[in-house]
């Protein structure tokens, strides 16, 4: 049965609220996240994920956002995707503080989320289709493989992109998916022997 993924629907609603206000009024500075002010900002590690640089940085993460958290929320329930999401962005963020080559640039974006949730369908749905750039179709463990090596190689390219969020949120809904796989394979042998 197909619900209406209600926390995918909630974060892009909320991000599109943000992007409209950091038009308006430039507070928005205060909720990014920097790598000097961690420690005594850290409010950062979880605002920064609701905004972004422009509109092309917004709209495709919401786009990402729909289809992937949609179909992973439908996948994994209300509370654990709402979980997931949150993480996977504060965990980007740290990937980003531990790669940043200047703590004085912030970083903006859902993507260390999105990559989390990227990350956790592709090892739970493994060879579900995705079209990459919407024309090439790839299984979605060949294409968050793809994404990754993409960003270990940005790592090494001086670029306004944020490579160490990107893969820090990969690597917990990686993580996050294998421990909830194993969690399910437990609870049916579990069942199994009640039964029996």
């Amino acid at each position: 049965m197909i619900h209406i993924p209600k926390w995918t629907l909630i974060f892009i609603i909320v991000c599109v609220i943000a992007f409209v206000l950091q038009n308006i009024t430039d507070s928005w500075i205060y909720l990014a996240f920097f790598p000097a002010f961690a420690f005594e900002a850290p409010w950062m590690f979880i605002t920064s994920i609701f905004l972004h640089a422009n509109f092309e940085h917004l709209f495709f993460n919401m786009i990402a956002l729909f289809f992937f958290g949609s179909s992973l929320e439908n996948r994994i329930g209300k509370r654990l995707f709402f979980m997931l999401f949150f993480i996977s962005g504060i965990v980007g963020n740290i990937g980003y503080f531990f790669t940043s080559t200047n703590p004085y640039t912030p970083a903006i974006g859902a993507s260390g989320a999105v990559y989390g949730i990227m990350g956790a369908l592709a090892t739970l749905a493994p060879f579900m289709m995705v079209y990459i750039y919407g024309f090439l179709p790839l299984p979605m463990i060949a294409a968050a493989i793809l994404w990754a090596v993409m960003d270990l190689a940005g790592l090494f390219t001086p670029s306004g992109i944020a490579h160490g969020a990107h893969l820090g949120g990969m690597f917990f809904g990686v993580a996050f998916a294998l421990y909830y796989r194993s969690f399910l394979a437990r609870r049916r042998t579990w069942q199994i022997r009640y039964e029996y």
